[in-house]
Formats: C-alpha cells, sequence, structure tokens
C-alpha cells in the first residue's frame, strides 16, 4: 500500500485523517488489482469483464503503456501464464517493474526523448510478429500520451518534444494537447490497432482523463479518433502557439489538413469491430473509497462528481473559499471530496505543479480559519517537474510561508508554489505510486460552535 512521508509534513488539525484517506483512494486504484479484477483465465477462454475470448490455439501478445503499465502487465502476466507469448512494457522513468515474459523500458515524461522512440519503433515491430488469429492485450494508463514518441516522417523527437513543451507550459486543456498529439503520432489515434491487424486488440484502460473518453486515453491507439488534422491546427492557432511549433511540425499539420497524409480512422470504422474496450478504474474509484471512508466513520460527505477543470489557482480559490464556508455550517465533521485536472498556463521561472499551485491559491483564501484542511494529490506521485505529489494546507500555510520570508502572491504569480509550501511544511511525498486517475482533493472540516 502507498504510504506518505509524513515525517516530512507538519502536524494539525485533521491532517493525518486527510493523508490516510488519500491513502485509501490510491489502495483502491491500485492498477495490480483492477486489472487482477477484470481479468481471468482458464486455458482456453480469457474473460475480459462480463466478455470471453476463446485463445486455445492462439497467441497472445501484451504491450502495455504508461505509468501504470508495470503493475497492469504484471496482472496480466499472472494470470495468462505461458500462455502469454511476449510483448513490451513502456512506462515512465522511475515506474518500471520486472514482468515475467515481457520487455520493460522506462522512458522520459512528459516531454517525449529518443528512449521513448526506440520502444515505439519496437511495438510497431511486434506487428510484424502478430498473425490472424492472435489476440493482443493493451493496457493503457495516463502518460502514454508523452511516452509513446512515434513521430511521423520528417518530424524529429526533437521536434515533438518542442511541440509538446510549449502545449504543456500554454495552459491548453490535456484534451486539446492528445488532439495535436494523435496527429504527431504513426501509433496513436487508432494506428496501433491498425497496424496490428488482422489480430483482435483487447484494451484495458486505467482513465485519468475527464470522461473516460478513449480516444484521449494514452491518446488513443487502439480506438477511432473523433478529431481532424484541422482540430490540431486550430488547437496550436487558438493558443498562439503555431508560429512558435518547429516548421516540419506546421508542414506535417498542413499536409494533413490537405489529405496529404492519411486521417486517423474515425468512430464507425469496421476495422474495430472485432475489439473490446474497458475501463478498470478512474477518479471515481479513489472517489468512492473516500465517500466510503467518510460515512463509515460517521461524517458528513460532500463529493462533488463534476470535474475539477480550468486554471489551478482559480481553482483553488474557489475550493478555499468553499472549504471556508462549509466550516460555518451546522456542526460536525465534514469530507469535502473531487476529482479532475486542472491547468496552469506558465508564465514565471519558478517550480511547481498543477497541484501545488491549486493548494497555495486554496491557502490564501483559508489564511487564519481554524479547523479545516485541504490536501490537492497528483495520483500519479509527481506534480509538475517536481518530487513533490502534491500538498496539504490549512489556516495557518500563508503565516508559515511569510515567516519564511516569501509572499505567497508573487509566489504564485512567478510559478513557485514548491518554495512557498516547502517552506510551510506542506508538501506531500509518495514517490511514484504507478498509478494516475489524474488529481484529487479532499477536505476535512469541523464546525464546532453554533449558529448565533
Amino acid at each position: 500500500m502507498i504510504r506518505f512521508d509524513r515525517s516530512a509534513l507538519r502536524t494539525g488539525f485533521g491532517r493525518d485523517v486527510v493523508l490516510d484517506l488519500l491513502e485509501r483512494g490510491l489502495a483502491a486504484i491500485d492498477p495490480q488489482r483492477l486489472v487482477e479484477d477484470t481479468l481471468s483465465f482458464d486455458g482456453d477462454r480469457l474473460w475480459v469483464g462480463a466478455s470471453v475470448r476463446r485463445v486455445s490455439g492462439r497467441r497472445v501478445w501484451a504491450i502495455a503503456i504508461g505509468k501504470a503499465a508495470a503493475p497492469m502487465a504484471q496482472a496480466a502476466s499472472a494470470r495468462l501464464g505461458p500462455a502469454l507469448a511476449g510483448g513490451i512494457v513502456l512506462t515512465r522513468n522511475g515506474y518500471g517493474e520486472a514482468v515475467d515474459g515481457l520487455t520493460v523500458v522506462e522512458a522520459g515524461h512528459p516531454i517525449p526523448d529518443e528512449v521513448g522512440g526506440r520502444a515505439a519503433r519496437e511495438i510497431a515491430q511486434l506487428a510484424d510478429h502478430v498473425g490472424a488469429g492472435d489476440l493482443v492485450l493493451c493496457l493503457l494508463s495516463g502518460g502514454g500520451s508523452a511516452l509513446l514518441a512515434a513521430p511521423p516522417a520528417g518530424v524529429s523527437i526533437d521536434d515533438l518534444a518542442c511541440t509538446g513543451r510549449l502545449l504543456l507550459e500554454s495552459g491548453a486543456p490535456i484534451e486539446e494537447i492528445n488532439t495535436v498529439r494523435r496527429h504527431l503520432s504513426s501509433l496513436q489515434g487508432g494506428r496501433l490497432a491498425r497496424c496490428l491487424r488482422p489480430a483482435v486488440v483487447v484494451t484495458l484502460a486505467l482513465s485519468d482523463v475527464l470522461g473516460d473518453r478513449p480516444e484521449a486515453i494514452a491518446s488513443g491507439p487502439t480506438v477511432p479518433d473523433p478529431t481532424t488534422y484541422d482540430d490540431a491546427v486550430l488547437v496550436l492557432r487558438r493558443h498562439r502557439l503555431w508560429d512558435r511549433v518547429p516548421a516540419s511540425v506546421r508542414d506535417h499539420l498542413i499536409r494533413g489538413s490537405r489529405g496529404a497524409v492519411t486521417e486517423t480512422p474515425k468512430p464507425g470504422d469496421p476495422a474495430f469491430s472485432e475489439d473490446t474496450f474497458e475501463i478498470v478504474g478512474n477518479r471515481g474509484t479513489f472517489l468512492d473509497a473516500v465517500v466510503r471512508a467518510g460515512a463509515a466513520a460517521g461524517w458528513g460527505v460532500i463529493r462533488l462528481d463534476e470535474a475539477m477543470a480550468g486554471e489551478a489557482r482559480g481553482v483553488g480559490r474557489n475550493l478555499g473559499r468553499q472549504v471556508v464556508g462549509l466550516a460555518s455550517g451546522e456542526p460536525g465533521h465534514t469530507i469535502w471530496t473531487a476529482g479532475g485536472e486542472t491547468t496552469v498556463t506558465v508564465r514565471g521561472s519558478g517550480r511547481g505543479g498543477r497541484n501545488q499551485e491549486l493548494a497555495l491559491a486554496a491557502a490564501r483564501e483559508m489564511a487564519g480559519a481554524d479547523r479545516v484542511c485541504l490536501a490537492a494529490l497528483a495520483t500519479d506521485g509527481t506534480d509538475g517537474v517536481t518530487d513533490a505529489a502534491g500538498a496539504l494546507v490549512d489556516g495557518e500555510t500563508v503565516g508559515r510561508v511569510r515567516r519564511a520570508g516569501i509572499d505567497p502572491t508573487a509566489a504564485l504569480e512567478d510559478n513557485d508554489s514548491y518554495a512557498a509550501l516547502r517552506s510551510s511544511g506542506d508538501l506531500l511525498y509518495t514517490g511514484p505510486t504507478r498509478t494516475n486517475v489524474a488529481d484529487i482533493s479532499v477536505a476535512f472540516i469541523e464546525r464546532t460552535r453554533t449558529r448565533l
């Protein structure tokens, strides 16, 4: 079970409660258990949820891509045993673990690198060994979009990395970023499944995206893509990046818009009729665990089903105000929880991540409030380009930051939430969790005085 490094955190009201709830949620999204619960095999038939596939006399291959790739592949290997013919696991640096019968590769994230490029080529070459009647089990999770670095002809890994960096710093929503990624890839947007034909593809996905859209998880290498080259061009123009991305990227997207490059396969394509796609877990899985734990303790529970989205500091301000407002309600303990994925528009030179920025913005609204605390967590264990997974803030946070000689407002403007929250003893550390369902916020509030 994943545990927080509590020695790195200060103590205070409700902080252990929130940490316990977060650990319960992380246990609920254990990728190995989720895949084991979804797959079963009797030597002849492979059950995928409620559906069944006969595998007697056919080879079964596995391709796992994403931050949860290693534990997902471990579960598949344990279920299939000798029936597994081989395959590849592609995951983030530091997230790899040995998997029986499969090759494991660690590559760069969130910026693609040449290691990911070589692994993508190996995955494409696997198609040469896959034949008619074979079954390919694809295990997808968040992070796969950047890891599967398979740029089209004429676009280099460096050009792909530059485009990805610009998009991430622009504050573009992840669904728009992935629209561009799908059209700068020879494997994403359904193209991996096309390479694997005539084999049947069964995909299990741990979702980190809003709405659990299959084409958005790892940029949908095994499912049809509803977006187009024109859409990708519009994303870059909308965020004023068209003239900043490499010329090779512009050239490829223009050629695609003009029909000189084959589009990604679209919904309704009969080539996908034999395939299966199933979500094994998502942010709802995490939130369900938090809600169950809170209800079992007899606390009031408020679950926001609408996904958190938008600029991190704006979402943080709203959450901080909500927490303070809840503290003025009826007596008793209340848990508030929600999940989603915010964005950060990088304007400063500091360090941080969307969860740290959200937490610091919330802390400014909570300054001086008594008996309230709020955590913002990146469920993959890494928030932005830092070693922190997020932060746990309360009414004392801003005062502690100021006493350390840091102006919280200036820190936010410089995108330097990491330094501010480190000074207050509020950073959360887990190390790699090898799972990912985007971001989660949990607050704990106690009202001790009755209304006048």
